[in-house]
């Protein structure tokens, strides 16, 4: 794992993006980016999401290549990128946990979705940009069914699968107002 700067975040998916787009289109889509939180502790990264956010907002990657294939998100994981904020350790859904998504982990979200959006000519809708819970509720295991995955389906101050929207929302308003 190493930290990266949002600068510096932008130049790898410029450079992945045309291996991203050829994998996307081999599964007849757009690149995705997937959002999760790993259910860990801060400061604990994990190999499976290319990028992890710190409770700082701080920004690690995984790889030195977007296009590469991890298991961050069940059959969807070809020409995406997988985003994780380093939180949520025994997290239920009635209580958050010693370690919830904190706020500079949520603006580092939205300013990360900007930036690779901006980087791989995304829009930043629900087609583009889902939470795991969003992609899980698609497939059959998400909040909506089973509560197997719930990532982002619920933030601190949120109404209940609002998630997704308040982090495109932000990553829109940031894109809007030229922050990243």
């Amino acid at each position: 794992m190493y930290k990266v700067t949002l600068e510096e975040l932008k130049q790898l998916a410029l450079k992945a993006k045309n291996d991203l787009w050829a994998l996307a289109r081999a599964n007849d889509r757009d690149v995705k980016v997937y959002l999760h939180w790993s259910a860990g502790h801060y400061g604990q990264f994990f190999s499976d999401y290319h990028i992890n956010i710190d409770k700082d907002g701080s920004v690690y990657m995984s790889t030195n290549d977007l296009a590469t294939v991890l298991a961050h998100t069940w059959r969807r994981n070809s020409g995406a990128i997988g985003v994780s904020l380093a939180a949520c350790y025994d997290a239920t859904t009635q209580n958050w946990g010693p370690e919830p998504p904190t706020v500079a982990q949520i603006e580092a979200m939205a300013q990360v979705v900007c930036v690779l959006a901006n980087a791989l000519d995304l829009t930043i809708d629900y087609d583009r940009v889902m939470t795991h819970a969003e992609a899980a509720n698609e497939d059959g295991y998400g909040p909506q069914q089973t509560w197997e995955r719930w990532d982002l389906w619920i933030l601190p101050g949120v109404s209940l699968g609002e998630g997704g929207n308040i982090i495109r929302g932000k990553a829109n308003w940031y894109r809007q107002n030229g922050v990243t």
